[in-house]
């Protein structure tokens, strides 16, 4: 039963740890505003999601054993933070830096709204989860 309740949420454990991934990252973006040659970054959250929720189907970290010099050594992986792409500047700065306040505002904000859309979610599921239990 508890395995059940945990693979429940599983999607929405994933999706926070991303959300605040990227609030990490556009955190970093605004601080480093002025920051000479500073390269601004993201996460295509999208993609990230995709990519950690395939990542639930593969096997943890293995290798294979070798039993023969003549076999192909193989590994699996599991998947690591997300990835972080650089933001291609609107207009650039004279001192190389790419961040663009206005941008990473508007990127702050969304991400920040969209956190507490999720966990909104999930305080409700819960909610909705503990009054069938006491029925």
């Amino acid at each position: 039963m508890i395995d059940r309740i945990g693979k429940e949420f599983e999607f929405q454990q994933t999706a926070l740890s991303l959300r605040q991934q990227r609030q990490e990252v556009l955190a970093s973006n605004i601080a480093n505003a002025d920051t000479p040659h500073y390269k601004a970054r993201d996460i295509d959250f999208a993609a990230s999601l995709r990519g950690a929720l395939d990542e639930r189907m593969r096997l943890p970290d293995t290798r294979l054993t070798l039993t023969s010099a003549r076999h192909i050594p193989a590994q699996a992986h599991t998947a690591g933070p997300a990835e972080e792409l650089y933001r291609v500047p609107t207009q650039p700065s004279i001192d190389g830096n790419t961040v663009d306040m206005n941008v990473e505002r508007v990127q702050f904000a969304d991400n920040t709204m969209r956190y507490q859309t999720d966990l909104t979610l999930i305080d409700r599921r819960i909610k909705s989860l503990l009054a069938a239990m006491q029925q």
